[in-house]
């Protein structure tokens, strides 16, 4: 039973996106969470390039699953550099996904506690996320906990 968990562990290891990840389905995974339009292949490698440059401020996770070669799960974490807390550094954790067809298989966890180690790395006192009622529990599991109300107001 350890050998078939531990080959399970090798299929889905959380990594950082990659520019090829485009081919491998990381627009449409993000189309399971939210709008999100078509993105040539020019727009998707001068985004990657921007976040390149900043990577220790924000990165991109992902899981690609060895046997399809697909993206099955990914999220984002950016850091705040804030004036508070001696100058602290707050974490925030966006876009979190994971394929409908590779839920239950605890690669949201994953995904959310490499999110959650790298902003401690880099010395964020705190990591935040929104997420909707139905997702409560989920991050409840992983150790968050609710604290006041998201306020929000879209330009478009």
């Amino acid at each position: 039973m350890e050998k078939m968990a531990s080959n399970e562990e090798q299929k889905f290891q959380v990594r950082k996106l990659e520019l090829s990840d485009k081919s491998k389905g990381f627009i449409e995974l993000l189309r399971q969470l939210t709008t999100c339009d078509s993105v040539s292949d020019k727009d998707f490698e001068d985004r990657f390039m921007e976040l390149q440059s900043r990577a220790e401020d924000h990165q991109v996770f992902v899981i690609e699953d060895d046997r399809s070669g697909k993206i099955v799960a990914t999220g984002s974490v950016f850091i705040e550099r804030k004036f508070v807390r001696n100058c602290g550094k707050a974490g925030h954790i966006e876009d979190v996904v994971v394929d409908s067809n590779a839920r239950g298989l605890h690669l949201g966890k994953k995904i959310i506690n490499s999110l959650t180690d790298y902003a401690h790395s880099v010395g964020c006192y705190k990591v935040i996320l929104d997420c909707s009622v139905d997702n409560k529990a989920f991050y409840e599991k992983c150790g968050y906990k609710q604290k006041e109300i998201q306020m929000v107001k879209y330009f478009i």
